[in-house]
C-alpha cells in the first residue's frame, strides 16, 4: 500500500520504519530533510510538502509535536486538505487537542476525506519496538479497513470511539500519569520531613495496593537517584499534555484541581530552563517546598527492586 509519513521525530521516526519493514510503500516528509535521510535509505520517497505527501498516497499519517503543526499541515496551502481526493484516509498520531480534531474532521469530511485521530503510548522504545498502543477515534468501519496497517504501527490497535475519542483517551492516560507524579512528590516529602528514611519508605508503601500495582516503582528512574538527563519523556512535552488536558476541563466545566496544580508545577520547572530534562524533574519543586532533598543511592533501589 502507498502510505504517506508526515513527522520522523523521536516517535516518527520509529513508525515510519516499521511500516517500511511492512512492506509498505512510503512516501515520507520532514521539517528536516535530513531526518527522511535513514528511511529513504530503506526505499521511502521523499516529498517536499504535505500536499504532494497526500496527492502521491492512499492513506496518510502525521507524527507531529502539538496541535500548531497539525493544523499547518492539515489546512496550510501546501498540506494535506488540498492533496487529498475523497476517499482517501488520514490518521493523525499526535497527542492533539479534541476540538482542533473535530475541527479538521469536519472540514476533510465535508470533501469525502476520512479523518481518524490515533494518539499512540508506548515512547520511543515501544515505537522501535512496536510495542504501542494506538487509541483510535472517528469512523469505526475505517479503523476495521485499516487495522492491518495500524498493526505495523503497534501492538495494540484500539477502536475508542467517535472522532476526538482517541485524543481524550490519550489526554486522560497521559494527564493520570502526570497528576499522580505530583501527588507521589507531595506525599513522599511529607514522609521523610516527618521523620522516616526514604529508602524505608519507599520500601514500606511498595507492600500497600498502591505499591502493589508498581506506581511507586516509578520513582526509581529519576527522583529517587537524582537523575533527570536522559528524558524519557522531556519535560516541554508533559506540559504540553498537561495543557490540553486543562484545557478540555474548562471545555466541559470539570474542576481539576490537582490538573491545574501540576500544570503550575510544570510550567514553573519549564520557566527554569528544564524543559529538555526529564518531565519528572519537576518534582524537585515540591522538595524545594518542603524544605528536604530526597536521595537514594542506585545500588539500594536496584536490591529493593529484587526483593
Amino acid at each position: 500500500m502507498k502510505i504517506g509519513f508526515i513527522g520522523l521525530g523521536t516517535m516518527g521516526r520509529h513508525m515510519a520504519f516499521n511500516l517500511i519493514k511492512a512492506g509498505h510503500e512510503l512516501v515520507v516528509h520532514d521539517v528536516r530533510r535530513e531526518a527522511a535521510t535513514p528511511h529513504r535509505e530503506a526505499g521511502a520517497r521523499w516529498a517536499e510538502t504535505p500536499r504532494a505527501v497526500a496527492e502521491g498516497t492512499e492513506v496518510v499519517f502525521t507524527s507531529l509535536p502539538g496541535p500548531p503543526e497539525v493544523e499547518a499541515v492539515a489546512l496550510g496551502e501546501q498540506g494535506l486538505l488540498p492533496g487529498l481526493a475523497a476517499g482517501k484516509v488520514y490518521f493523525d498520531l499526535t497527542t492533539n487537542a479534541p476540538a482542533l480534531v473535530r475541527r479538521i474532521h469536519g472540514v476533510f469530511e465535508a470533501r469525502g476525506i476520512h479523518v481518524l485521530d490515533a494518539p499512540v503510548s508506548g515512547g520511543p522504545r515501544g515505537a522501535e519496538t512496536r510495542r504501542l498502543a494506538l487509541w483510535v477515534g472517528g469512523d469505526e468501519a475505517v479503523f476495521k479497513r485499516y487495522k492491518a496497517v495500524l498493526d505495523a504501527i503497534g501492538d495494540q490497535p484500539y477502536y475508542v470511539g467517535p472522532i476526538g475519542a482517541g485524543s481524550i483517551a490519550k489526554l486522560v492516560h497521559n494527564c493520570a500519569g502526570y497528576v499522580v507524579q505530583t501527588a507521589l512528590a507531595e506525599v513522599f516529602t511529607l514522609g521523610v520531613k516527618a521523620g522516616v528514611d526514604p529508602l524505608a519508605l519507599w520500601k514500606a508503601v511498595r507492600q500497600g495496593a498502591g505499591g502493589r500495582r508498581r506506581t511507586f516503582d516509578g520513582l526509581a528512574e529519576q527522583f529517587l537517584p537524582g537523575k533527570f538527563e536522559p528524558a524519557s519523556f522531556a519535560l516541554r512535552l508533559a506540559h504540553k499534555d498537561v495543557t490540553l488536558a486543562t484545557a478540555l476541563g474548562r471545555e466541559h466545566r470539570v474542576p481539576m484541581r490537582l490538573a491545574n496544580i501540576t500544570l503550575e508545577d510544570l510550567t514553573e520547572a519549564l520557566n527554569r530552563g528544564w524543559g529538555e530534562r526529564d518531565s519528572r524533574v519537576a518534582m524537585l519543586l515540591q522538595e524545594e517546598r518542603a524544605g528536604v532533598e530526597i536521595r537514594v543511592p542506585e545500588p539500594a533501589i536496584r536490591q529493593a527492586l529484587e526483593l
